[in-house]
């Protein structure tokens, strides 16, 4: 179930997990997640963000509006990547990211969104 991110406190918090989560098992993604993160609150309408949380935690699911279409951005574990959906994480892949992406083409992607 979505949990809305209205505070920068709880965002942090979300933020912290998956860098943690990152660190030990998707060392592939761990600084793109950064950028991924900044494109994201700059793009984003002023609907909340929302995260899953699955027994009261929060997991590496983050779903988020942009001139009111929903993406959903999660881990993809087989291709060690973070993927872009349009909608759900089940929706057409806009992009995936890595560590190997320039942060000037994860800035490219969110400003075609």
């Amino acid at each position: 179930m979505p949990q809305q991110v209205t505070d920068v406190d709880v965002l942090r918090d979300y933020l912290r997990g998956v860098m943690d989560r990152a660190d030990h098992h998707a060392q592939n993604v761990n600084e793109v997640a950064l950028a991924v993160a900044g494109g994201v609150i700059w793009r984003k309408d002023d609907d909340p963000l929302e995260v899953m949380v699955r027994e009261g935690e929060m997991k590496n699911v983050l779903w988020f509006k942009v001139n009111g279409q929903r993406y959903a951005l999660s881990y993809n574990h087989g291709a060690a990547e973070i993927e872009l959906r349009r909608g759900t994480t089940r929706g057409n892949e806009i992009a995936s990211f890595s560590n190997a992406m320039p942060t000037s083409q994860v800035r490219a992607v969110f400003r075609g969104l």
